[in-house]
């Protein structure tokens, strides 16, 4: 029996091509997914990266083994990929590693409506039918190509109208990702000048990592915004279905600013409606959703518990400190390109620059995720909880890892990583200077 525990993560499949994931493997994982979902059909897309093609092809072919037929839409996002999903009604399959290095590759599966699959909604079944050894039922499912760009883009614009904004000049760094094939179909023929930065669809990330949350990955597009004058810059994340935003001087805007800007929109459209947080957006995010008369509700860290709590409250919009960002028009889905538009959008129906417009939104200093390696991170947890749990005043919530909130406002987040021996810190707090005294007296405890 083959031990596949290296390889199926929390919300997804991933590996090393050629030593964790291969051909064989993967046609076993596209078998096993077809029983899981049953049929009529399944679509599948996958990214730039040398070894997807392949994989995809071979997820096909496990999949038409079955019985169940099998749309292929080629060269997409991910976010197109739950587009697909969404408006054919049928479970998906992703091929990318997202912002992982070349070597990587994975599958992002979902089910019809975009549903996630993760861990505990149906990866733990695949995994469990492919050690056993899926049968081959010999099934001839059909395998058919269908090109899925134009109405992806069209159906974004029916969501956010840039059609009547001012003109606007924006930089755009697709990373050598997935960005470089949709950006010029979405913003065809709208008053809005793109200049690309490494639109070259490359695998092997010949420019910079594409994680746009690491701020060396975003120094090109900073300098780029500055140096033709742009009004904007945005970055997006291999398979784009995460964006990053800077302003017109380089600065950037931190994806809890984002969140804020985008619930205050989303919350004109439907009055009172909920907006979803994760426990790591800066705390300005429930405060704004609260005075524009929404209802905020916090959550774990995490795509999967984001969306269950979507379709359970019925949020209208959720939005992450990791610049995912989910709406409901969008079957509950992440689209980085969406968040970018409505920013866009806010930019473009009012004069000032974008510094102005999001400075509203960011009301406090924050860390940034600062990582620790430990040897032992529920000893660590516990020797936080201990020094700051008996002080006066002070708030516990063990939610997701340990969050502390001091009587001044101030609190912090510690996280065990699920995959390495890290504590994950995060820190917000009035200004810079309480930010780093918290975080230092925070990383002192951590690293003794």
């Amino acid at each position: 029996m083959r031990d596949l525990s290296g390889v199926f993560k929390a919300y997804d499949i991933r590996g090393v091509v050629g030593e964790q994931i291969d051909q064989e493997l993967v046609r076993s994982i596209g078998a096993a997914f077809a029983r899981l979902v049953g049929g009529p059909s399944v679509v599948i897309g996958h990214d730039m990266r040398d070894s997807s093609p392949g994989l995809a092809a071979a997820f096909a072919e496990g999949v038409a083994a079955q019985g169940v037929d099998v749309v292929s839409i080629g060269l997409a996002s991910t976010d197109m990929l739950y587009f697909a999903s969404g408006s054919l009604d049928m479970p998906g399959a992703m091929f990318t590693a997202s912002h992982n290095p070349a070597q990587y590759n994975g599958i992002k599966l979902c089910r019809a409506g975009a549903a996630p699959v993760g861990q505990d909604t149906g990866l733990s079944e695949i995994r469990a039918d492919v050690e056993a050894g899926t049968a081959d039922l010999g099934g001839s499912g059909t395998v058919t190509e269908r090109d899925m760009l134009a109405d992806y883009a069209a159906h974004l614009r029916t969501l956010v109208d840039l059609s009547t904004s001012r003109p606007l000049r924006i930089v755009v760094d697709a990373g050598n990702g997935m960005g470089g094939h949709t950006v010029p179909s979405v913003f065809a023929g709208l008053p809005i000048e793109v200049t690309p930065m490494y639109f070259e669809l490359d695998g092997s990330f010949p420019n910079h990592e594409a994680n746009p949350l690491d701020p060396k990955n975003i120094v090109d597009l900073q300098a780029k915004v500055r140096e033709v004058g742009a009004d904007a810059g945005v970055a997006f994340d291999g398979d784009a279905d995460r964006c990053f935003i800077v302003d017109e001087n380089g600065d950037a805007v931190s994806p809890s600013a984002i969140t804020a800007l985008v619930a205050v929109r989303e919350l004109a459209k439907d009055p009172g409606a909920t907006v979803i947080h994760n426990l790591i957006t800066s705390h300005a995010v429930p405060e704004i959703v609260r005075e524009h008369g929404g209802n905020p509700v916090r959550t774990r860290v995490g795509h999967s518990f984001i969306k269950e709590e979507m379709a359970r409250t019925g949020a209208i919009f959720g939005g992450e400190h990791s610049a995912h960002y989910y709406f409901r028009d969008f079957w509950r889905a992440d689209t980085g390109m969406l968040a970018a538009m409505h920013v866009l959008a806010a930019l473009g129906e009012q004069d000032g620059p974008l510094s102005e417009l999001t400075r509203d939104y960011a009301r406090y200093a924050a860390s940034g995720e600062v990582n620790s390696t430990v040897r032992d991170q529920a000893d660590r947890i516990a020797a936080i909880k201990a020094e700051f749990g008996g002080r006066d005043g002070v708030e516990l919530d063990e939610l997701d890892g340990l969050t502390v909130t001091l009587p001044d406002g101030s609190w912090f987040n510690l996280r065990a990583s699920n995959t390495e021996p890290l504590l994950r810190l995060n820190v917000e707090a009035a200004d810079d200077a309480a930010v780093a005294a918290l975080r230092d007296e925070v990383l002192a405890i951590v690293r003794a």
